[in-house]
């Protein structure tokens, strides 16, 4: 009995004590039948044959982390996403590769002084700022793009341009330097979010998966919001920025001489003494104005007065065209300077140079400026204009032609006038009366009195030309 208990369990755990139904159970050798054991009427029933349960083994923990949890359910694809998808990798890509470009060119040019790919630099920002502007439109009809991730990619550049310009305006010698920093931002920014959407640095295309994607293809709501922050955030927010920029940048380049306000471009008028009475009366004039702000200039001026006018002559005729900004006053619906400022009282005196004291080149530029201006621009003038091919270190050829030689002319008549004279009076560009100021400055005369003066008006506001008169104690001399 003993030997025989544990034969039967295990063959009833093979399952080969079963038998098919319609079958007849077979007698067993090895099991001794009840007329051939007393005790048979005594032994307790068969346990009828089961199979043990299939279990899962479960995977091994790691030792301080929490079982996984469940994937959540895939979303599905379509060929829009799966085109969504393609062109937010193009757009990353190309942000990034625009950035490691832009950034190995300003290295090149700040350390090396060599512009090896200003080409390729520029063939890709153009494709780079293509895409986002698309990208950037669908963000407001599909709400499938995680604008988390592509508002820093569309918006760098412009939010770029925004930042800076107050720093090219107070260190404009400092561009290149600027120009590096922005460049090596765009390359954390592109590295950050690839990083991002890869998971790590695992390069896989597309770099922006479907998975990455939002839900629905549309909604009135995202569009709503996309075009109310445009319109009413982002929109006039860059208005005023770029406002306050210009407000600063006329401030700062002509030494408080001109001034945008709200109500329009002011002129500031400074008279200067010297000690022995001698008086100098610097005002910046504009090409273009409104005519009650040449009237009122040419009735302020004394009757003892010598007036140094501005205006180059060509006393050989090397200009083809004239030098005039008709066309623009007209456009504007302003007056020109040559036709309003008629100084009735005192001495005229013509004080600048002959155009052929400029350089071949600056006389090339100027016939080509002036032939667009007047005529403007076409196909023949654009060709020109392309075809155009300054020779080396015209820059600052140019600038010594327009600016320091007049101004060096200047200086040298109002030293002569001044034993002659009491008042002088120079109604010159705006451009040359910081230098000017500098100038008769260090020959003794000091700040006497300044006036404002409205020369274009925005709007309603300011109407009427008038002089407002300011205390010494408004600026001190340099």
């Amino acid at each position: 009995m003993d030997t025989l208990l544990p034969a039967i369990l295990d063959r009833a755990c093979k399952g080969e004590l079963q038998s098919p139904p319609d079958q007849a159970m077979q007698p067993d050798p090895i099991i001794p039948s009840p007329n051939d054991n007393p005790l048979a009427g005594s032994a307790p029933p068969l346990v009828p044959p089961f199979q043990p349960p299939v279990m899962a083994v479960p995977p091994p923990l790691v030792a301080g982390f929490p079982p996984p949890l469940p994937l959540p359910p895939t979303r599905m694809s379509s060929p829009f996403r799966y085109l969504i998808a393609i062109l937010l990798s193009l757009c990353l890509g190309l942000f990034l590769a625009d950035a490691v470009i832009s950034l190995a060119d300003d290295t090149l040019i700040l350390f090396f002084g060599i512009h090896l790919l200003a080409g390729i630099r520029g063939i890709v920002f153009l494709f780079t700022i293509l895409i986002a502007i698309v990208v950037y439109g669908l963000m407001g009809l599909t709400p499938m793009i995680p604008k988390r991730l592509f508002l820093p990619v569309t918006l760098f550049s412009p939010v770029a341009l925004l930042v800076v310009v107050p720093f090219f305006i107070y260190f404009y010698d400092r561009i290149q330097q600027i120009a590096w920093v922005i460049s090596f931002c765009q390359v954390v920014c592109g590295l950050s979010l690839l990083c991002y959407v890869q998971v790590g640095f695992k390069f896989r295309w597309p770099l922006v998966g479907e998975n990455q994607l939002e839900g629905r293809s549309f909604c009135w709501r995202n569009l709503s919001v996309f075009l109310l922050a445009n319109l009413f955030g982002l929109l006039p927010a860059a208005i005023i920025h770029l406002a306050l920029c210009a407000a600063l940048a006329v401030d700062h380049f002509s030494d408080g001489f001109l001034a945008l306000r709200p109500g329009g471009l002011t002129v500031q008028v400074r008279k200067y003494v010297r000690n022995d009475g001698k008086t100098i009366q610097l005002i910046p004039m504009s090409h273009v104005g409104e005519p009650a702000f040449y009237h009122a200039l040419s009735q302020s001026f004394p009757t003892n007065s010598t007036i140094l006018l501005e205006g180059v002559t060509d006393n050989r005729n090397l200009l083809t065209n004239k030098i005039t900004y008709e066309r623009m006053a007209t456009s504007l619906g302003l007056a020109e300077q040559q036709r309003e400022f008629r100084p009735s009282r005192g001495e005229l005196v013509h004080a600048d140079v002959d155009v052929e004291q400029f350089s071949p080149g600056t006389i090339a530029l100027l016939n080509l400026a002036m032939l667009i201006h007047t005529k403007g621009v076409n196909a023949g003038n654009l060709l020109k204009l392309i075809q155009f091919s300054p020779p080396p270190h015209f820059e600052e050829q140019l600038f010594d032609d327009l600016l320091r030689k007049r101004n060096r002319r200047l200086l040298q008549e109002i030293k002569a006038r001044l034993s002659q004279s009491e008042n002088i009076i120079v109604p010159w560009g705006a451009a040359h009366i910081p230098e000017l100021a500098k100038e008769i400055q260090k020959s003794g005369f000091r700040l006497d009195e300044t006036r404002e003066y409205v020369v274009i008006r925005f709007g309603s506001v300011g109407a009427k030309s008038k002089g407002v008169r300011k205390g010494e104690a408004d600026e001190k001399p340099e």
